[in-house]
């Protein structure tokens, strides 16, 4: 196969630099949200959510010979005597980073810096960052080999923007593992893993199928499983796949599976696993058993509004095919909590949706759902179709660059109104029980779970649980309902149910209150900066 590619992509793995460069790659810090966990760090004792794959992929496609160092802002800040160090800042990120990659980028310019820019925000929308030096638009591909070239010959800024788009992309069964020597794993809250690019459906707020293209492309399943070890030896606990939908390609999901199974059996402190996927997964009870084998305990699943007319207007009818209620029950019965986003602000919004969507929350009893405001994505058939109709808005100030068609206060009021019934903290928690009862009483349990008594674990759990008992059970406003759940917990012996409920539970009761006193986003697409 590497001949094969070789043949399509003669500088893949065997281009040899005539200079040493020294190359600095920075992931810009997100804006909080519901999904980045802030307030879960100061528990876990980490500093960031997970780390970036894209920017760790082309660390490990560099050329050996040049020397590499990475910074993420989620982490830290990147230092003025790194920048000074560099030869060229590589730079990458989505849209809601936009306005720290400009920063960076202007940063860089002033110690004199020749500027790259790559990943999916600059590959939809490039006319965003008309100051970064080198753009590279596209997956990993011809002409990344062709922008090293560039690089190795000359490293000086130049007047005019030069841009490199790939064509012929590096199949994802040639992608080499990410840098993930270059992370410490302990300032992380979970690892992340891709198994699949691009998403056959076309749902029309989505720009993956743009980016991507709608016929999924998949690693083999020991790249995968080489990717696992290095995250475990590493460090880590928990593993994200990354993946917008796991299931693009259920026949492929269903090759991969079993390798899961079968490294789970071996491993001696097995990870826990979590995944994106649509809510049609719930159709597959032969990869759902798997992924209970497999250790697969949360599924994040765009459920975007329990309205039907609203499905349909968004062309998402997949989640039609059975109803939503009976997907999230037959997920909950192979062990796999389902996380649920929620979209705002659509045109089929009616005063009845938020009320649909806090019965909806009442009857799935899904724990954690982000509600976000709808917010056009460059290249996706949604900002086409408000394009045309004069209907997108300059995002540099509001919560969204649509012209909804009623008020915006309006539409931020009902945000508000979700979010507040939500994540009331009785309503939390009672939710919570319910998956301890109907979810997580269906997940297996280790196979040898006295190899998970190590030390290093021991003395983990217990600073975890010293923070949980003191800022949640001890400081909180709503300890009760802690305690009530403590109770409930250890009697069974589960303790690491304490654990999850506790800190996800803490993240969104926080945040929800910081939102509702105006230092929240209503859109996790928002390029505002939400600091403390």
């Amino acid at each position: 196969m590497l001949v094969e590619c070789s043949k399509i992509m003669p500088g893949w793995n065997n281009f040899k630099p005539r200079h040493r460069r020294r190359v600095l790659l920075v992931f810009p810090r997100y804006a909080k949200s519901f999904g980045t966990f802030d307030h879960a760090f100061a528990l876990l004792g980490v500093r960031a959510f997970m780390p970036p794959q894209g920017i760790l992929l082309i660390a490990a496609l560099l050329p050996r010979e040049w020397d590499v160092k990475f910074v993420d802002e989620n982490v830290r800040p990147v230092r003025p005597d790194e920048l000074e160090w560099a030869d060229v800042v590589f730079l990458s990120g989505m849209h809601v980073q936009r306005a720290r990659i400009n920063e960076l980028n202007q940063r860089a310019h002033r110690a004199g810096k020749l500027t790259v820019l790559g990943g999916p925000s600059v590959s939809a929308a490039p006319e965003f960052y008309p100051e970064v030096d080198v753009l590279h638009c596209g997956e990993a591909g011809d002409d990344t080999w062709k922008l090293f070239e560039h690089l190795d010959h000359n490293v000086d800024r130049q007047e005019k923007q030069k841009e490199f788009r790939t064509v012929e992309r590096l199949p994802l069964s040639e992608f080499p593992s990410p840098a993930y020597e270059l992370l410490q794993a302990d300032h992380y809250l979970m690892g992340s893993i891709q198994f699949s690019s691009g998403c056959p459906f076309t749902c029309e707020f989505c720009d993956i199928p743009g980016l991507y293209g709608r016929r999924p492309r998949t690693k083999m399943p020991a790249q995968v499983i080489g990717e696992l070890d290095r995250l475990r030896d590493a460090g880590m606990y928990s593993v994200y796949f990354v993946d917008d939908n796991f299931i693009a390609n259920p026949n492929a999901a269903l090759e991969l599976l079993p390798h899961l199974v079968e490294w789970r059996k071996r491993c001696a402190t097995p990870l826990r696993l979590a995944c994106e996927a649509t809510l049609n997964i719930s159709m597959y009870p032969q990869i759902l058993e798997l992924m209970r084998q497999a250790g697969f305990i949360t599924v994040f699943c765009g459920t975007e509004t329990p309205e039907p007319a609203a499905l349909r207007a968004m062309k998402k009818t997949q989640n039609l095919r059975r109803p939503i209620l009976e997907s999230v029950q037959t997920l909950n019965r192979y062990g796999l909590e389902v996380a649920s986003g929620i979209i705002l602000g659509l045109d089929t919004d009616t005063p009845e949706t938020p009320g649909a969507i806090l019965d909806f929350a009442r009857e799935s009893q899904i724990p954690l759902m982000t509600v976000n405001l709808l917010y056009a994505l460059p290249k996706t058939p949604l900002y086409e179709r408000l394009q045309r109709a004069g209907r997108i808005l300059s995002d540099s100030e509001g919560e969204s660059n649509i012209a909804f068609l009623e008020p915006t206060e309006t539409v931020v009021e009902r945000w508000r109104q979700v979010i507040r019934q939500l994540y009331e903290p009785a309503n939390v928690y009672a939710r919570f029980l319910t998956q301890t009862r109907n979810t997580y009483a269906n997940r297996l349990a280790p196979e040898k779970p006295l190899h998970q008594l190590t030390w290093r674990n021991l003395r983990r759990a217990i600073r975890i649980f010293s923070r949980l008992v003191w800022h949640v059970g001890v400081r909180s406003d709503y300890r009760r309902h802690f305690w009530k759940l403590f109770w409930s917990q250890i009697w069974r012996g589960q303790v690491e149910n304490i654990f999850q409920v506790t800190i996800v539970a803490h993240h969104l009761i926080s945040y929800t209150r910081e939102a509702l006193q105006g230092r929240g986003q209503a859109s996790n697409y928002s390029l505002q900066m939400v600091d403390d």
